[in-house]
């Protein structure tokens, strides 16, 4: 059940008439918990531009640019061809990252991305979303406060509580 609008550029991304593609395409998301294709390191890269219909000549340069910008071609680019699920954990939640920025979108939204990963993974994660920010705008989820003060520009407070009215839980923004 999906209640209240999410708007993008004036646009309520919940209408009927909007083409779930062309959101995926222009809003990127990464999980909590890495979740690369159970494809090659290669695959899951130009998973999205392919659907997309983008030439199969651009591939190449395109995969070697998304793992630059995710900080991974030099500890995969002699493996490609290999299965993404053989990665560590802070090397497939940039795979994710890397797979969310092939698509050049707009928007990349993070959901708790370093909270399944160690404090080097997540030193990783953070570096990234630094050197990223300047190119596409950043919207992450995260419980630990510390994270949010040292990649966030701009920062929001949010609480839930319980709505007594019909006993449902609604984020309250608090600061």
């Amino acid at each position: 059940r999906v209640e209240g609008r999410v708007m993008y550029h004036g646009i309520d991304l919940y209408d009927p008439r909007v083409d779930p593609v062309e959101v995926r395409r222009r809003i990127g998301m990464v999980f909590q918990k890495p979740n690369p294709f159970p494809k090659s390191i290669y695959d899951n890269i130009v998973y999205g531009p392919r659907i997309a219909g983008a030439p199969k000549s651009t591939f190449d340069d395109l995969v070697e640019s998304s793992l630059r910008k995710a900080a991974l071609w030099d500890e995969v680019k002699d493996r490609l061809k290999e299965s993404a699920l053989g990665m560590s954990g802070g090397q497939q939640q940039r795979l994710c990252i890397a797979r969310a920025i092939a698509t050049n979108p707009d928007v990349l939204l993070m959901d708790e991305p370093c909270s399944a990963l160690d404090p080097i993974a997540t030193g990783y994660i953070e570096d990234l979303m630094h050197e990223i920010k300047t190119e596409y705008t950043i919207v992450i989820v995260t419980h630990n406060m510390q994270q949010a003060a040292r990649v966030s520009d701009r920062t929001a407070f949010f609480t839930a509580e319980l709505d007594s009215d019909n006993d449902r839980r609604t984020g309250l923004l608090v600061e």
